[in-house]
């Protein structure tokens, strides 16, 4: 193993990336202010590190994410919009920034990996599931609270999660809203290896080493492989693909998800008026 090169900071230092061994390279989120949550500038900087390590030359052969802190993310940097720029910025930033990082995720040709060392919400929790593996730490806790927040979540991340844990496994995810253990995530397939705290960095190093290690053509034909099985059910019809976009953006100008977000940081019940 190599001496790890110097730490690069992006995203005004919200974003580090460093090779700690030959072919790794990780990129760690560094908002702790806000419990790692996801702005523009993090999710810009994590598409185009992808981005570059995609082209000729790069010698990544194996990428790895996680959060600082003892957090992995708390999901979408959302919570301090103004109410008269919610709608707009909010959703701006689900469908636009978000969207590129996680297809610059999937995009990626070689193994990507995901070490989660503490609470992974939302969308954090989908940009974990973007990526080939994921190991987790003992005891943490992972969740998706668009039920408590009043949002109808993207079409393209429900899928991701029906695709990796199930229909029944996903709809409680998402219709309780309510947290799973990591053990349960390691039962349910939503992470692959759990760790003890004190375990976790090597037993990620561990994984990414393997990773890095294997034979690269393979490990670019199989993703690619997967990949198309599992876009092999078909697209949805475009009118029903609009229908559902429609619902999402409905559910950011709607004054249930002003309570919801208001009430999350609260820490008190919703006070739904179901619009």
């Amino acid at each position: 193993m190599s001496a790890p090169a110097h730490t690069q900071e992006l995203a005004d230092g919200k974003l580090r990336v460093e090779r700690p061994a030959d072919g790794v390279v990780r990129l760690t989120i560094a908002n702790p202010a806000k419990r790692n949550a996801l702005d523009h500038p993090i999710l810009d900087a994590i598409t185009s590190t992808l981005q570059q390590l995609t082209s000729a030359g790069a010698d990544a052969r194996c990428v790895v994410i996680t959060g600082s802190g003892g957090m992995f993310s708390a999901g979408y940097d959302i919570g301090e919009i103004p109410d008269e720029e919610f709608e707009e910025r909010a959703e701006a930033l689900v469908a636009h920034p978000f969207t590129e990082a996680i297809d610059a995720l999937e995009a990626f040709p070689l193994p990507t990996l995901a070490v989660l060392p503490g609470y992974t919400i939302g969308g954090g929790l989908e940009l974990a599931l973007a990526c080939d593996l994921r190991v987790a730490q003992a005891g943490i806790k992972l969740g998706m609270p668009p039920a408590k927040l009043g949002l109808v979540y993207s079409h393209t991340g429900l899928r991701r999660f029906l695709d990796a844990i199930g229909a029944a496994r996903t709809r409680e995810l998402f219709l309780l809203g309510s947290y799973v253990d990591a053990d349960t995530a390691l039962a349910w397939g939503l992470v692959n290896r759990v760790s003890s705290a004190e375990g976790l960095e090597q037993a990620g190093m561990d994984v990414a080493l393997e990773l890095a290690g294997n034979a690269p053509l393979s490990q670019a034909g199989n993703k690619r492989v997967i990949a198309a099985l599992l876009a092999a059910e078909g697209e949805l019809p475009a009118d029903v693909e609009q229908e559902l976009i429609e619902l999402r953006r409905a559910s950011f100008a709607s004054a249930d998800m002003r309570e919801g977000m208001r009430a999350f940081a609260e820490r008190r019940p919703a006070r739904w008026q179901g619009r």
